[in-house]
This record gives C-alpha cells, structure tokens and sequence, in this order.
C-alpha cells in the first residue's frame, strides 16, 4: 500500500514539474516574441540611418556610420539567438511516421556539398541500401543531422574528411558521423550538448541543444567520442518500428 502511494505522489509531482516546465516554456516563448518586435523596430531604423549615412561626408559621419553597422550586427546577433530559441522553446510530441533515415542523410550531404567543397572536405558515404525504415518527423530530424552536419564542417576550417555511415544494429538503426577535424576537449563534449554554452564567436549555444532535443524526441540515443586534433564521432542510433501484430 505505502509502495502505491509512493508511486502515486511521484507520478503527481512529476506531472506538476512537467506542467510548470511547460508553463516556463510558454512564458520564454511569449517573451522572445515580444523582444522580436522592438528589435525589428530597432534594425529598420538603423538600416535607414545606414542608407542616409552612405557614403559618409564627414569624419563625424563616418564615425557614425561604423556605430550604425555594430549594432546592425548586434540586433542581427540577437534576431539568429531569438528564432534559434523559439524552434528550442517549440519542439512539442512530433509526428513520427515509418520513413528512410538515408534519405534524410542525402538530402542534408547534398545541401552542404557545395561548402564542404570550398573547404577541401572529403564527403564519404557508406550508407546501408537495405537500411530497414525508422519512425521520423522529416523535417525537425533534417534539422537535427543538419546542425550536426555543419559542427563537423566547422571543425575541419582547413579541410578533411566527413564519413557518413548507416548501418543495422542488434537494437536499431545507427548513423555515424566521423570527422577529422580539431576535436573537443573534456570540459567542451560534456558541456556541448547544455542550452547556451558555445566555443564559437557569436554562436547562439542552442544548434546542438536543439538537435539533442529532437534526437531524444525520436526515442534515439546519441553518443560522442572525441580527442583533441584527431576528431570526433557522433553516432546515432534510432529503434525500428515496432512489427504490426507483435
């Protein structure tokens, strides 16, 4: 009896700390919303003081015009911060429906293609042709592999390679992303999945947060190795579909 009112109790706080989170997140939203209007406000006006600005007469006007473009670059700062932060704050239940992990994967290789290139990076594909279907949401899970994607072409500014591989596990479906870039220390791989924490200038801190938060909401776990100058590892793995009248 004291185990079921144990069991009880623990399922109604949880349900209070789920419906406080929400309430949280709700309240986030609502505020990010409203932060977006002044801001909008506030980088029209410096664009059309840029415009009246240039090309500068005075050195006083020049002066003025650098001002204008630090805090165009700031509110531009802001504006990527606040939409990475609502597609955070936005992630509900998904609708996961039978679909291709691979198809996926090419579509967010062929997207960076063209970028990869430019920086001397070495695309290698080994994806898996029987690979059996996964339950996804196709859009938030491209989002995900794409935030996942471009942190390995970030890592490698001097070229490398990327090695793309699906393949079926005991448990599931598994990807891989092996780069040969500059690698994480400790402090970076355990932090690096935490909301706001960043090594790069500028960055928002919620790309791998969110792609955490979709993976997670997938039902998918995901793992990192990763040594200083040699590269990291990410790999996937995602449960196939549960068989109809089993």
């Amino acid at each position: 009896m004291d185990g079921q009112t144990t069991s009880a109790e623990n399922q109604t706080i949880n349900q209070r700390l789920l419906e406080q989170y929400n309430e949280i997140a709700q309240l986030a939203g609502s505020l990010a919303h409203e932060i977006k209007n002044p801001l909008s406000v506030i980088r029209m006006n410096m664009d059309l003081l840029s415009e009246e600005l240039d090309p500068p007469q005075t050195s006083a006007e020049r002066r003025a015009l650098q001002k204008t473009k630090i805090v165009q670059e700031q509110c531009m700062r802001l504006q990527n911060l606040l939409d990475d932060f609502l597609r955070f704050a936005r992630l509900r239940q998904l609708n996961l429906l039978p679909g291709s992990l691979n198809e996926q994967v090419d579509r967010v290789l062929d997207f960076v293609a063209t970028q990869a290139e430019k920086q001397g990076i070495e695309i290698v594909r080994y994806l898996d042709p029987d690979l059996p279907s996964i339950n996804l949401d196709a859009e938030t899970l491209y989002s995900a592999l794409l935030n996942l994607v471009i942190n390995a072409i970030q890592a490698m500014p001097d070229g490398g390679t990327l090695m793309v591989r699906s393949q079926e596990t005991r448990h599931g479906v598994a990807l891989g992303l092996i780069d040969t870039g500059c690698g994480m220390n400790e402090e970076t791989a355990l932090h690096m999945f935490d909301a706001f924490y960043s090594t790069k200038d500028g960055g928002s801190g919620l790309g791998l947060p969110l792609a955490r938060k979709i993976i997670d909401a997938h039902h998918a776990r995901i793992d990192v190795q990763s040594e200083i100058g040699r590269g990291t590892k990410f790999t996937l793995e995602f449960p196939k579909p549960a068989r109809i009248g089993h």
